[in-house]
């Protein structure tokens, strides 16, 4: 079954907002995913990731302290604060067998994304 995402939008500078993927555990408990966003012609970069353990993975230093990515039953979450125009993207969720892990090629399972646009 696919994943889903929710929760884009539009804000503004300095705004919150909270993505949400729908991976039921039935099909990716045993699964990690990621948050991944991409801006036109440049490739799509690993925001964070949870593994099947819940253990988070923050690999960009210009994110760390303003996200947090958190795992329920059957979604995952993307808190994030206090953003910036640069993190306007479009913000897909995806899964995987391989941990960690911030190629998209070692995701298996990819939904269709949502749009977040934060305004100056």
């Amino acid at each position: 079954e696919p994943l889903v995402e929710d929760g884009g939008g539009l804000v503004q500078a300095g705004d919150s907002l909270k993505l949400s993927c729908e991976a039921p555990r039935r099909t990716y408990g045993g699964y990690a995913v990621g948050w991944f966003r991409q801006t036109p012609g440049k490739e799509r970069e690993l925001v964070a990731a949870i593994s099947n353990d819940f253990t988070p993975y923050y690999p960009s230093s210009s994110l760390k302290g303003r996200i947090t990515i958190s795992r329920e039953n059957n979604k995952v979450l993307l808190q994030m604060n206090s953003l910036i125009a640069q993190d306007t993207a479009l913000y897909y969720c995806a899964a995987g067998s391989r941990w960690p892990a911030s190629n998209p090629k070692d995701y298996e399972a990819w939904g269709q994304g949502t749009q977040v646009t934060v305004s100056s």
